[in-house]
């Protein structure tokens, strides 16, 4: 039902490329052009401004971008509110979620999901929290699924599941079969973190403080940006990382790791949705109630 040549549109001015375009939408490089073309005539206004292989969106086109993005939004939620009455649930629902919701949490969920509503489709991305954050801010998402809440303004936070920071070594290291520290060995200890924006790393800061322990006094061997490559990395030499229990149930389980307990230290947060102030229930208002309701033991 929507004007394709409002998809090409939108495709274009989000990449800023025309070849892109093309390949995404699965349509040659002069079709797109003509789409634009088509587009421009119509309302007599330049949409783009090209230096060379370079495109940018002139004012008209940034306006355009705006309202394109607004009438994806209605579009989506039409779509989703009118197979209600037919007791068919089907649409597009777009989800960020930081690492490691994504990969440990939310698998399992989607599949679920997808049994029950056939007629849906989703797609995943994933990124940490400051990243999930830009991308709904943006509109490349309709849900963000994060750990803990931030200060953003913009955004309502529903509670989603609870979840534990716990410290991990691998099954060799020289104090996995001692099972607990003191805080102040922990400041002895090569540890892995994650990246500037994460939200794990923004919990583990908080959590510390009470201790008298900062992020700066610890032995940083390497920051990483996935929960994976620091189970990978630990399992393959003498550090430890805080991590997600949730990320790790496998490997407890094989005993290729250990949980080593910091005396005092207890690291609990929650996952929570994020969606922009006054976005109208539909689809994702459907998963984030689903999901909410599944049982993760």
């Amino acid at each position: 039902m929507f004007d394709f040549r409002l998809r090409v549109f939108h495709t274009v001015a989000r990449r800023l490329n025309f070849t892109k375009t093309a390949e995404e939408l699965f349509i040659t490089q002069p079709a797109v052009s003509k789409h634009i073309q088509e587009i421009e005539h119509y309302f007599k206004v330049k949409l783009f401004e090209r230096n060379g292989t370079k495109i940018k969106l002139t004012a008209a086109g940034e306006v355009l971008l705006q309202y394109t993005e607004q009438l994806f939004d209605i579009y989506r939620h039409l779509e989703f509110d009118l197979n209600t009455f037919s007791q068919k649930h089907s649409g597009m629902l777009r989800i960020g979620a930081s690492t490691t919701a994504a990969q440990y949490v939310l698998p399992p969920v989607l599949s679920a999901f997808h049994k029950k509503f056939k007629d849906t489709k989703i797609t995943l991305t994933t990124g940490n929290t400051e990243q999930i954050e830009h991308a709904l801010q943006q509109h490349d998402i309709d849900l963000g699924i994060v750990e803990g809440r931030s200060k953003n303004n913009l955004f309502k936070y529903t509670a989603f599941v609870k979840d534990e920071l716990v410290l991990v070594a691998g099954s060799n290291h020289p104090l996995a079969k001692k099972g607990s520290i003191k805080p102040a060995e922990l400041l002895k200890i090569p540890l892995l973190l994650r990246e500037p924006g994460s939200g794990t790393l923004e919990v583990i800061a908080h959590a510390l403080k009470p201790l008298g322990i900062k992020i700066s006094q610890l032995q940083v061997e390497m920051q990483l940006d996935s929960t994976e490559s620091m189970k990978r990395y630990l399992l393959n030499a003498n550090v430890m990382a805080f991590l997600s229990i949730h990320a790790v149930l496998n490997e407890l389980k094989n005993k290729e790791c250990a949980i080593i307990e910091v005396k005092g230290l207890d690291i609990e947060r929650s996952f929570y949705f994020i969606q922009q102030h006054g976005q109208a229930a539909s689809l994702a208002g459907l998963f984030m109630k689903f999901a909410s309701h599944y049982n993760f033991r």
